[in-house]
């Protein structure tokens, strides 16, 4: 079957990810420019998973341009990714209202590591119901990138008992890798 419906419902759950998370943020309750500053940790967990989902649906996006065909695992892999990523929204908001606490980056770390796996297992379902000479196949190479990324939300992860500055400076270092697509899959995609 074709990957149309797959993408577009894809990008609808996405879309849904990115307004359940704006509608956590609160409206201040000062009418001064002062009455942000309290909003400060609420914003930047907003804007650290709104780049998370812009990152996962321009990949995602990349890699079903490429894909010619999806079968049920396909689709299976596909919900499994979406499921990790409707979680992220929990995570940002209770990062958002607990900042100071240990438990909550760790709970985003964790969600983070669940999506990678879950992209890298969708990728291998896609590779798996393609021919050897599939140009993903090549595009992707050995995978280093997304192997560094797992190693590094597991990083993360174990920084965030002792300091949740230092795991979001891991996790935002992931994203850092992650914000350009790769050129590689472009390249391939005619």
């Amino acid at each position: 079957m074709k990957t149309s419906r797959l993408e577009a419902f894809s990008d609808g759950v996405l879309a849904i990810i990115i307004t359940i998370m704006v509608l956590e943020l609160k409206v201040p309750e000062g009418d001064n420019l002062y009455a942000l500053l309290h909003k400060t940790p609420v914003f930047i967990s907003y804007l650290i998973s709104f780049i998370y989902i812009g990152i996962y649906w321009n990949n995602h996006h990349h890699l079903f341009q490429i894909t010619e065909k999806v079968n049920g695992r396909i689709l299976w892999a596909n919900l499994h990714l979406l499921f990790w990523l409707s979680l992220i929204p929990f995570a940002t908001a209770w990062i958002g209202e607990n900042h100071h606490a240990s438990a909550p980056y760790t709970l985003y770390g964790i969600i983070l590591l669940m999506c990678g796996f879950a992209f890298y297992i969708l990728l291998g379902s896609i590779l798996k119901h393609h021919e050897k000479d599939f140009a993903l196949r090549e595009s992707i190479g050995k995978g280093i990138k997304d192997k560094l990324s797992l190693l590094i939300y597991l990083i993360g992860i174990i920084l965030s008992f002792y300091s949740s500055l230092a795991a979001t400076a891991c996790y935002i270092g992931v994203a850092i890798i992650w914000i350009i697509p790769d050129k590689r899959v472009e390249k391939n995609y005619k």
